[in-house]
Parts: C-alpha cells; structure tokens; sequence
C-alpha cells in the first residue's frame, strides 16, 4: 500500500517547501470557500502555478472547497468547480453534500475527498459518501484505532488522517465559540481560536480550554496497517521552519518504517524534535483510548522561542562557505545545526561569520540581512539552520 505524505500550503513559498521537504501532495485554499480565511491562499492562476511545480515533480494538489454553503454562495460555485477541474487539480475537499452533488453532475474529472469536516466516525456515513462517488474520507481527528480497522474492511474507501497539528477543541468544524464571541464562524473560515484564549474563573484563575497538539510519530506503523493511505499534516497557517520540519521527520520516519529500519531512538529524537518546533505540548489524542486531562491545556503552556536562524541562499564550494539569509538572532560562538532533505543534521561552534560584503562581524541581528559563515560540508539552497538544541546521539 502506497503510503502519502499529505503537507499544508498558505502560499506558494510554503508549497514549494512542502514539496522539497519530502510531501507527496499538499492541500491548499483557492481565495473563496476555504476554512482558513485568514492564510494567504491562492488566486486561480496561483493555483496553476502551484500545478506546474506539482506535476513536474510528479505530485498532487487538493483544494478546500468545505465551508457550509449558504445560499448566496451558490451563484459562484458552479464557475469555480469548473475552473477547478479545466486547471486540472487533483482533487476538491469538500463537506457539503451540494458541493459532491454538483461535481458529479457537472461530470468534473478530478476526486472528491470528504473533509474532516463532516466528523466521520463510522462505515455507514463513510458508505453513504461512497454512494456519492467519493474516493477519500478524511476521517474525523476523533477516529480511534476500531474506528478506522471497521471503516477501512468495510469500504475500502482511501483513509486519510490527520497525523500532526492542532486540535479543535468541539468535534472539527462545528464549534460555535468564535461565533458567539466574535461573530466569526469557524464554519466559514473565520476561527478567532477562542478555546486558546486566557479565561478567568470565578476566583481569577487563568485557564485555557484548547487540547494539545496532535502528534502520532510514534503510531506510524500501526497508522499504516490499520489502512491509513494519507498521513494529513495541520498548518496552513504556520511558517516555512515548521513546514520543512515537520515534513522532513515524518516523511524520513514513514520512509523507515516501510523500510523495516525505524527504531525507538528514532522515534524518541523526533518526538523531541516536533515537540520543540512547535512551541506546544502535543498528545496521540484519540487514536490508543479517549484523551484525559493530561491531553487538556487548562493553563496556557506555550513558550515561543527562536530557534529558526538562517535559510540557506546558497554554498560557495571554493571557500567552504555558506551564504544565508538571517531569520532570528545568532552570534559567533553558537552552537547551531543545519539540517534539509539532501543532508544528516550537521552541527558546529560559529567560529567566524562575515556579512555581505565580506567584513568580519561578530552578530547576525536584523532579520533579513545576509550573513556567510565558513562551513566544510556542501549545503543547498532552502537548507535551513537552527540553534542546536538536542545531541541526536544522546538518542541512540
């Protein structure tokens, strides 16, 4: 069974990482009928240029077309899933069941997965969404282990689940929270993550509702043989240091364990490593057992740091040196690590770095500006550098 590797795209830069880091197929937001309002998204021609890079890399594109329909919004759809499918997409994701409707009989030539949106929990909805012709169940992120073993034997439907990222506090989709505090409806795009925001009891006490992250990295073998096709990765909204992170540790873990190599060292160093990139405390959820409160924020724990310090630009075989774009504060005498599809991480002390015009300087501290630092291995261009913050041999 072929296993994806299913990435998040705000914008084309993020696209192109996504894909660069190990993605087989990433999901993406055209300007209308998207549930994340607030990324950048993709105008149509952004949509064929993203196709361009995708087929010429032999991957996938899927657009999010699953907020809940209202009326109004019904004299644009039809031009848009047409539009979709002259552009050549590969599939639509989508909850309503007009919008699966309209596909068929429209006779579009692209797929249609169901959103998680739709909180599949079990075969007879994945079997009615089968009766309408779709492909895929992206199944709801409350699916337990039976729950995709029932589903799986009795439809061999394509399962994609959700693997990484945030959680939703309601079953996805359908918290009326922001509506009610802010008017924005997360139906329709507009969460204001109210579930995130510091609460106050009747004594004063702070508290939070949100659930920890999600993060299955130790369940990819089971992931695969309980018939997940798509490992789905949360984040449209994050940075291009999280994308690339993300990506690149599962991608290289799916990798070993189809391979039969994974071992817990690996699987421990990843742990370590995801749980760091994104600032959050993260859980398996659902998939083992029901989550408890130890799978609860009920303070807020986040604590942001700076680890991502400089994209490669490029690397001056000759003089051993390479050349980068700085994105938080470094110094001579850090320790960092660079890390990127085509290299093991590699860490050393900054003994020397000079800025762009060759002068010595002893500080990187204006994001942006371009920094050389004397390297022995090849880098490559969209490699990136962080503090080093773990020994990966204290892992093995």
């Amino acid at each position: 069974m072929k296993v994806e590797l299913l990435a998040p795209a705000g914008d084309l830069e993020k696209l192109k990482f996504a894909f660069h880091y190990g993605a087989d197929a990433v999901y993406l937001a055209g300007k209308d009928f998207g549930l994340r309002a607030n990324a950048n998204n993709f105008t149509l021609e952004e949509i064929k240029e993203a196709l361009k890079i995708a087929k010429k890399l032999k991957k996938k594109i899927y657009v999010t077309v699953n907020i809940i329909f209202h009326q109004k919004e019904l004299e644009k759809l039809d031009d848009y899933l047409i539009s979709l499918d002259k552009i050549g997409i590969d599939a639509i994701i989508a909850s309503d069941i007009l919008v699966i409707k309209r596909v068929k009989e429209l006779k579009l030539h692209y797929e249609v997965h169901v959103s998680t949106q739709a909180s599949i929990l079990n075969k007879e909805a994945a079997l009615f969404y089968k009766d309408l012709g779709v492909t895929r169940i992206v199944l709801a992120r409350e699916a337990n282990k039976e729950d995709i073993i029932d589903i799986k034997t009795n439809t061999n439907l394509e399962l994609e689940a959700f693997a990484h990222g945030a959680m939703c506090t309601s079953f996805s989709g359908r918290c009326v929270l922001s509506n009610y505090c802010t008017n924005r409806d997360s139906n329709r795009g507009g969460c204001a993550q109210i579930c995130r925001w510091e609460l106050q009891d009747k004594d004063n006490n702070s508290f939070t509702m949100a659930p920890k992250d999600l993060n299955l990295i130790e369940y990819i073998r089971e992931m695969i043989d309980v018939g997940i096709n798509s490992f789905k990765i949360e984040g449209r909204m994050r940075g291009i240091y999280y994308i690339a992170t993300v990506i690149l540790t599962y991608r290289r873990l799916i990798d070993k364990t189809i391979a039969g190599t994974l071992t817990k060292q690996d699987e421990s160093y990843a742990l370590a490593i995801l749980n760091r990139c994104a600032n959050r405390s993260s859980s398996p959820q659902f998939f083992q057992k029901l989550p408890t409160f130890e799978d609860q924020y009920f303070t807020d724990e986040e604590t942001s740091n700076q680890d991502f310090l400089g994209l490669v630009l490029d690397y001056d075989e000759k003089n051993k040196m390479v050349i980068l774009e700085e994105r938080n504060y470094f110094k001579v005498g850090d320790i960092v690590e660079f890390f990127g599809p085509d290299i093991n991480e590699y860490s050393l002390e900054i003994t020397k770095m000079y800025d762009e015009n060759n002068n010595l300087i002893t500080v990187a501290n204006h994001p942006g500006m371009i920094v050389k630092i004397p390297v022995m291995i090849t880098l490559h261009k969209d490699d990136l550098m962080r503090i080093k913050v773990f020994d990966k041999q204290l892992f093995l």
